[in-house]
């Protein structure tokens, strides 16, 4: 007979004491029944995160990952069912017993692709026939995806690995939730949501004889700036900080852009729609963003304004553990270039402070040329400071510019740790070649992608190593914001899983890259997420 849910959560539970690695087609499919159930698996093989790595993009199906990990074309796998007479007289045409997982041509049927042949046998034994074999096909579709890992490098399994734990650690963030403080929220909620001509006629007045504009209008603010003598070449926040002196104009409408988005998009309606009556901040969240890699997150927890972290508070008996990455992004460029003198660098607290000094600038400037030349800024201030860094870590700035030249030609990057990034259709289905900016444009995601994509894979390795070493503390992460993590602990183990956050960055590190650069995280314990410096 089938194994019943209660019965095969039993034997998981009972085999995650062992530690087996777990085979499965995707985390949500397979390990959100065992989190909902208090089971948290702790080491995995995802087929799809481990396709979306050697292979690009997010399409990660079954259909199309078995095709992947057996070298048949992309274009060959067959669509879902759709159950069209078209469709069913090609079946009667060419039928496929009923029990064949695998057609002539080495795709897996369509109907397993799509989840409904596994359970569409007629009796007990032939639906545990069918379950084996969906289960003998993933085992032989992960083998065929870490040979092909192998091949790559070695620190692609590595990748794949952390990816796998990234996706459970995913579903866990789904159900546990975000711990929030609903009364702090209301109050800083409630007094932005009424009437929105009130929020406007605070930045309006500025300006009389212009109370009509739009303030959403871009092409309509650029023409009130105009009004009281500010030409602007756009209404971008940065370019509107630089002139936050010359009119208070400007910062009443900065402040009302902070404000309008905290009343449109985190109002009363999103507290009532994403947080449960546990006071928990509940959205899906996904391993990678099918690009370089990021985790990301639903309902507004990867957005969340700086304004309402006061909000986000540990629950009575807790505190919140936070850890930041410091000056990640520059710290992994001297381990992806294999510049030895950009290594030592970053033996340094501040990295800035060395590069300032072997280029002889100030540290503001350092700090400049050293985020241009991984975000492709050229002109300004920048453009000196690049020249210097250019002789100073010759290494790592023909690293990127080796990115970039692959990018401009529509070539496919991969990272550190072996994650192919697609650039030729990026932004544009336009070809490789029609336009130079367009060209530019990608060469300048290529050379971002490769030190993203590998930042994230150092994270996803952090946070599963906290998540595997501070879990016999009671500890929890609740929340992964690009290179920041939060901990919800019981209080009288916050100073211990403060310590092993911090022990746990050295070990992933050293896991990741056995290179002398050094990372840094800062760590604090707080009660709110806005306590936290930085």
């Amino acid at each position: 007979m089938v194994l019943d849910l209660p019965r095969a959560l039993e034997t998981v539970r009972a085999l995650e004491r062992e530690r087996p690695r777990w085979v499965w087609w995707s985390a949500a499919e397979a390990a959100a029944p065992l989190v909902e159930a208090g089971i948290r698996p702790a080491r995995a093989w995802d087929i799809a995160e481990a396709h979306r790595i050697l292979c690009g993009g997010w399409e990660a199906g079954p259909g199309v990952a078995w095709a992947a990990a057996h070298g048949l074309p992309s274009d060959g796998v067959p669509g879902a069912p759709t159950g069209d007479l078209f469709e069913a007289a090609i079946a009667l045409e060419r039928p496929l017993a009923d029990e064949t997982l695998v057609r002539a041509d080495g795709y897996l049927r369509p109907d397993a692709a799509a989840g409904t042949w596994q359970r569409a046998g007629t009796t007990g034994q032939h639906s545990d026939d069918r379950l084996l074999a969906w289960a003998d096909a993933a085992l032989e579709c992960a083998a065929g995806q870490r040979e092909r890992a192998m091949r790559i490098g070695p620190r692609v399994v590595s990748t794949v690995h952390a990816e796998s734990a990234a996706a459970v650690l995913c579903e866990e963030l789904a159900r546990d939730g975000l711990p929030v403080d609903r009364a702090a929220l209301l109050a800083l909620v409630e007094p932005l949501s009424g009437p929105r001509g009130e929020r406007d006629a605070a930045v309006l007045r500025h300006a009389p004889g212009r109370e009509h504009t739009d303030l959403r209008n871009p092409t309509q603010v650029r023409e009130l700036l105009k009004a009281v003598g500010i030409d602007v070449p756009s209404t971008r926040k940065h370019v509107l900080e630089g002139f936050a002196d010359a009119h208070p104009i400007v910062p009443a409408l900065l402040r009302w852009r902070r404000e309008e988005r905290i009343a449109t998009t985190y109002g009363l309606r999103w507290i009532e729609e994403h947080i449960g009556s546990d006071d928990r901040l509940r959205g899906r969240w996904t391993a990678c963003d099918g690009a370089g890699g990021r985790m990301t997150a639903e309902a507004g927890l990867h957005n969340l304004p700086a304004a309402l972290r006061a909000g986000v508070a540990a629950h009575p008996g807790h505190a919140l553990v936070r850890a930041d990455l410091g000056q990640i992004e520059p710290r992994v460029l001297a381990v992806v270039s294999g510049d030895a003198a950009f290594a030592q660098a970053t033996l340094a607290d501040d990295l800035y402070a060395p590069v300032a000094a072997r280029l002889r600038v100030e540290r503001p400037i350092a700090k400049v040329a050293v985020l241009a030349a991984m975000y492709g800024q050229r002109s300004g201030p920048a453009g000196e400071a690049l020249r210097g860094l250019e002789r100073a870590y010759p290494v790592a700035m023909a690293h990127l510019d080796r990115a970039y030249a692959a990018g401009t030609r529509g070539e496919p990057v991969r990272t550190y740790g072996g994650r192919l990034i697609p650039t030729g259709r990026f932004l544009t289905t336009a070809p490789v070649g029609a336009d130079p900016r367009l060209d530019a444009a990608r060469g300048r995601f290529a050379r971002n992608a490769i030190i993203q994509g590998a930042a994230a894979e150092l994270f996803k390795a952090w946070a599963a190593t906290v998540r595997a070493t501070t879990a016999d503390l009671g500890a929890r992460i609740v929340l992964c914001l690009h290179d920041e993590l939060l901990v919800h602990t019981p209080a009288e183990h916050a100073d211990e899983v403060a310590r092993r956050v911090e022990t746990a960055l050295a070990d992933a590190a050293r896991r990741w890259s056995p290179t002398p650069v050094r990372f840094v995280a800062d760590t604090s314990v707080v009660q709110r997420w806005s306590e936290a410096k930085g």
